[in-house]
């Protein structure tokens, strides 16, 4: 700890002299941990609220993957896992108002990530080296969700806004609610949010799998039969979900600054649309005939229990308090001190029906005691507080900017699923940014140091034994971006960034069953920290009508952690040994595969692992923009590409394939028009274990129209996603051949503000 109160000291006397500061978009929230969003370099998205406000509601990761160099790993409706250039997992941090978002999303590809994306003001998305400016291990990039619950400005009048949506493709239904107002000298912040959405429809012929039962009985071809046409009735089970948000925020502006204060509460239910069977067909086969004559002719409003599916979901509960402001010392030294303070409790329960309690007259008593004990709740739980300052010593030649930051997260898992023992993390940052306009040329520089102790424990499945491990060591990143104006209409950016990332705690410590893998995952405590060396150009050109921007850039990775599938190696063994003992290798093998060397049933085993990877590709994109009537018509084309592979010449498993985007916008002043084709290249270039995923093309148009009404304005949203109804399936899923994305999908959005 010493050492970096020392460090503190050496960045802080490091203040000098430069020319003129980089002037800030007045219309861009600054939000980062480290710097203004306007003042990076490097690849950046900034979505705005409007846009956000009249796209159909969806996950985080859903709505962003339309744009170059960011996709998703889907678990369903509810859960869209993002991936920039990539990279997935701890290496894509979500942040909420520029603070890591504390929930349990990491632990599973099947938790969702807890934000609500009503009454947001923007989306922040940096990819590249710039990205570890917000977090620690951002080797992808970050997303960041904006809003002004506690405000930094004086509301000037009360603002409601009421809306409404329905869509098609789930029968669901979304309705909303927002106030802000000055109220006794404070400004005060109040929304809330509730959406109930049904099983989505799948494209006809999109059958996720064909159950075969085995029974006692003499029936087994015609009960196997009504299970395919059950598994074809166009819709996925356990695809439904419900969320209920609600914010409240207080904050005091002054001429010395502003301070306030937020209470948010995020509570959803949804489904688990796949789920795997450690205890193989005979599991099956007891659940599928149990339930088939107590659920009949009911297409999803009961979410899935009606089709003798067996029902798994998931609740979550979360809270979380912040703190947060900015005090003007306007010192020699700094001018001003931003600080936040934010403490959240996230839970996330997994459960089968019989033990939600719902529906409990559909089942007999005896059914409820035969599985009461055999699928036992999993709760998930995250506890984390947060501290950040950060020291504005910015003067009239540069921005400069030094964070500290500090966090205490405890994870617990307690269950059927505990596949990972508690386990703490204690990280401590401190930062140091700088940007620098040099008239043709810019430069930016940043460099973090963190200080990470992990503790947790690994229990040995044979024997009980339980080994506790306390891993404390540090990781030194930094990044520098050098910018030139090529001309008037032309910008070159050359960016490098060196990141390490020190092991995620479930990395290190998983060891278990994982059901929404279908894998029994085993982590590694002695996994070394990942180092990253990135490479990166960037143009852009704007000449007012036409512009254009390509990026190519290069990660080696070194010690690139993975969860990789065991080999099958038994037939190889077994074909190696057939004359030698035929039959006992057979009886061996059927003992293996019954209890898969401990009891995993029909779980694949997969082993957290480091290996070299390299990872490579290009994003372009060019369009030209017309005036058309009154309004302004917009046609853009863009192509994304990435490549991975290990040092061994295998590809990096669950990387998506080539994309090309087309777009046309049209917009007047009260009217806006959008169509959007993402044409999905087929990949061939597929992991161990993995499968190449077909191609697709998915079509989505919006459509909005602005009403004045007086004082009041009517916005109206015509939305139509998937238009084609394309069976698509995406490879970075874990699952996407049982959970094919939604089809096609209208939709009607009103947005009244008065």
């Amino acid at each position: 700890m010493k050492k970096f109160l020392n460090a503190i000291i050496v960045l802080i006397a490091f203040h000098s002299s430069y020319s003129v500061a980089q002037e800030i978009e007045e219309t861009l929230v600054i939000t980062s941990a480290f710097i203004d969003t306007a003042e990076i370099n490097n690849p950046l998205y900034v979505i705005d609220g409007d846009d956000i406000a009249e796209s159909a509601t969806t996950s985080l990761g859903d709505f962003i993957d339309e744009y170059l160099g960011i996709s998703i790993a889907d678990y369903g409706a509810a859960v869209g896992q993002p991936i920039i250039r990539g990279m997935s997992g701890p290496r894509v941090k979500i942040l909420k108002n520029g603070m890591v978002n504390r929930d349990v999303s990491g632990l599973g590809v099947d938790h969702l990530n807890d934000l609500d994306l009503h009454d947001v003001q923007q989306v922040e998305i940096v990819k590249g080296p710039s990205s570890l400016l917000y977090a620690n291990g951002t080797t992808g990039g970050i997303i960041n969700v904006v809003d002004d619950c506690i405000s930094a400005l004086n509301y000037e009048l009360p603002e409601i806004n009421i809306g409404y949506e329905t869509q098609s493709v789930n029968d669901g239904s979304s309705e909303f609610f927002n106030v802000k107002s000055m109220v006794a000298g404070f400004n005060v912040n109040f929304g809330y949010k509730n959406t109930e959405f049904g099983n989505y429809d799948i494209p006809n012929g999109a059958i996720m799998h064909e159950e075969e039962h085995h029974d006692e009985d003499d029936h087994d071809e015609d009960h196997h039969d009504e299970d395919m046409h059950e598994e074809n009735l166009g819709y996925l089970n356990n695809s439904d979900y419900a969320v209920e948000a609600t914010k409240f925020g207080i904050s005091k502006v002054g001429d010395w600054g502003y301070v306030g204060f937020s209470v948010d509460n995020l509570e959803s239910v949804y489904g688990i649309p796949f789920h795997g069977d450690e205890h193989g067909d005979e599991h099956g086969d007891e659940h599928g005939d149990e339930h088939d004559d107590d659920h009949e002719d009911e297409h999803g409003d009961e979410h899935g229990d009606e089709h003798g599916e067996e029902r798994i979901f998931s609740t979550t509960d979360s809270e979380s308090f912040t703190i947060k402001g900015s005090y003007n010392v306007n010192g020699n030294l700094v001018n001003k001190i931003d600080f936040t303070y934010r403490d959240s409790d996230y839970t996330l329960t997994e459960a089968h029906e019989e033990e939600h309690g719902e529906h409990e007259e559909e089942h007999d008593d005896d059914h409820g005691d035969e599985h009461g004990d055999e699928h036992a709740p999993t709760v998930f739980s995250n506890q984390a507080v947060e501290y950040t300052a950060i020291f504005d010593i910015s003067n009239a030649n540069s921005t400069q900017k030094v964070v500290v930051n500090i966090v205490d997260e405890d994870n617990s898992i307690v269950g059927e699923e505990a596949f990972m023992n508690p386990a703490n993390s204690e990280e401590f940052t401190i930062g140091y940014y700088l940007s620098k306009d040099l008239g043709l040329n810019s430069l930016d520089l940043g460099m973090r140091l963190d200080q990470i102790e992990r503790s947790g424990s690994v229990t040995d499945e044979d024997h009980g034994d339980v080994d506790y491990y306390n891993i404390d060591d540090s990781t030194n990143s930094f990044a520098v971006t050098l910018g030139r104006d090529l001309s008037d209409t032309l910008n070159v950016s050359l960016g490098y960034a060196s990141v390490e990332r020190l092991p995620s705690a479930i990395e290190l410590f998983m060891n278990g069953p994982h059901m929404a893998t279908g894998r029994f995952e085993v982590g590694n405590p002695n996994l070394n920290s990942e180092t990253s060396n990135n490479f990166d150009v960037t143009f852009n050109f704007d000449n007012g009508d036409f512009y254009g921007y390509a990026s190519f850039y290069v990660t080696d990775v070194d010690n690139y952690i993975a969860l990789i599938d065991e080999e099958d190696d038994h037939h190889d063994e077994d074909e190696h040994h057939e004359d030698e003992d035929e039959h006992h290798d057979e009886d061996e093998h059927h003992d293996e595969d019954e209890h898969d060397d401990h009891g995993h049933g029909n779980l694949i085993h997969a082993n957290y692992m480091q290996e070299d990877a390299e990872f490579d590709g290009y994003e372009i994109e060019f369009g030209k923009d017309f005036s058309l009537g009154s309004g302004e018509l917009s046609l853009s084309f863009g192509r994304d590409v990435v490549n991975a592979k290990f040092s061994d010449g295998h590809y990096v498993p669950r990387i998506n394939p080539a994309r090309n985007i087309y777009s046309l916008s049209y917009k007047q002043e009260d009217l806006t028009f959008k169509l959007v084709l993402k044409d999905v290249e087929k990949q061939n270039d597929f992991g161990e274990g993995e499968t190449a995923t077909d191609s697709y093309q998915m079509l989505n148009t919006r459509l909005t129209k602005s009403f004045s009404m007086g004082n009041s304005d009517l916005k109206v949203t015509l939305f139509a996603n998937n238009l084609l109804d394309e069976v698509a399936r995406n490879h970075a899923s874990f699952v996407k051949e049982e959970v094919p994305l939604p089809g096609r999908n209208y939709g009607l959005k009103f947005n009244f503000d008065f």
